[in-house]
């Protein structure tokens, strides 16, 4: 499996304040386990976080990578404490990659939510600052990875509860690249199309 987690050391400067950042996604992610993988949630961030420090240093994009999920996925912790605890800078990069849901229907169903969410996604992308770029790139390309992984484990459950199918997902990610390519300069791109690439392959061989 390739998370990524090896290269954390030789890649990130693991400073007081990031180690806080790696301390509280541990915290608030506890309950929550990677669809399709059974693995902890926290080991996204982490490979999140890794990617990112590949190509940039600044410890408050790192932190915000860390914790780049914690206000789309976790209650009881809002951009007020993100702020609070993290500064205004790593506050405001998490808000510019958390996807807005305040105008899904509870009567939608999972895919139609889905649907939505993706499309506000897509718009935020192109009008976002260059490192919540970085930060979405990373996102994307482990997503890639953990997809392509579920898939060639054949984990028919695990994909049977996704919100698309890997198909629409694959579509999906592959708009993101394309809007991440025209518009950010980092060997991460490459990074991100080859993952899209690994597994629109897969799928187009039939495996």
């Amino acid at each position: 499996m390739i998370y990524y987690l090896a290269c954390f050391c030789e890649f990130m400067k693991l400073t007081p304040k990031i180690q806080k950042a790696i301390n509280l996604a541990t915290r608030l992610h506890r309950e929550h386990t990677r669809i399709g993988l059974n693995l902890p949630y926290i080991v996204h961030p982490y490979s999140v976080a890794c990617l990112v420090s590949e190509y940039n240093d600044d410890q408050d994009l790192i932190c915000a990578a860390l914790l780049h999920d914690v206000l789309e996925d976790v209650e009881g912790y809002n951009f007020r404490e993100l702020r609070r605890d993290f500064g205004d800078r790593t506050a405001k990069l998490v808000k510019e990659v958390t996807e807005d849901r305040t105008d899904l229907e509870e009567s939608w169903t999972l895919r139609d939510n889905w649907k939505k969410r993706k499309t506000a996604y897509l718009k935020n992308l192109r009008s976002v600052s260059k490192e919540a770029l970085l930060i979405c790139a990373a996102d994307t390309t482990h997503n890639l990875q953990s997809l392509k992984e579920t898939y060639l484990l054949n984990n028919k459950k695990a994909l049977k509860n996704f919100h698309a199918s890997v198909e629409d997902k694959v579509v999906f990610y592959g708009k993101v690249a394309a809007i991440i390519s025209k518009r950010l300069k980092s060997g991460m791109v490459a990074k991100l199309k080859i993952a899209h690439q690994e597994i629109h392959d897969i799928l187009a061989e039939g495996h």
